[in-house]
């Protein structure tokens, strides 16, 4: 799987750790940025480059990004400004929003609030966000459909 990351300082170091692991696992990792933690740099652009990233892969090899910020809420509205990409944030507690946000809205970008979540806690998330599923149910598809023609 092609996977992007991008962050600001606010999840840097959070972001270098889940690098190791994805490469660990055998995943295809482009970094969008930050490449070096610079207190007080800004998320948007390097939100952008991995959304921008996601949206050229759509259509032809679909790929994900994960993406991490003070608490992934600006960083995933950035994202949620490209046509095809689709954000959720997690920033801990139940997993369930990550599960069902895959199966219900093949969400392809996941925002993961640094301050808010462990190593392990990330690590959990994005493994559900990588392994499950879209459930291609009809009204699932016919809603996403929807916000595409929002997007044009």
């Amino acid at each position: 799987m092609k996977i992007y990351l991008a962050t600001d300082h606010a999840g840097y170091e959070l972001k270098e750790q889940i690098k190791v692991y994805l490469e660990e696992e055998g995943h295809e990792v482009y970094d969008c940025g930050a490449l070096t933690l610079e207190q007080g740099d800004g998320y948007p652009e390097y939100m952008a480059r991995a959304a921008e990233k996601v949206q050229e892969d759509a259509f032809h090899a679909p790929s994900m990004a994960v993406i991490f910020g003070g608490s992934g809420v600006g960083e995933a509205i950035v994202a949620n400004r490209f046509a095809h990409v689709r954000a959720v944030v997690y920033a801990g507690g139940p997993l369930d929003v990550i599960k069902v946000s895959r199966e219900h809205n093949d969400t392809n970008v996941l925002s993961i609030g640094a301050r808010f979540v462990t190593v392990n806690e990330a690590k959990q998330a994005v493994d559900l966000f990588l392994l499950t599923p879209f459930s291609h149910a009809e009204r699932h598809v016919d809603r996403i459909v929807e916000i595409e023609e929002l997007t044009k």
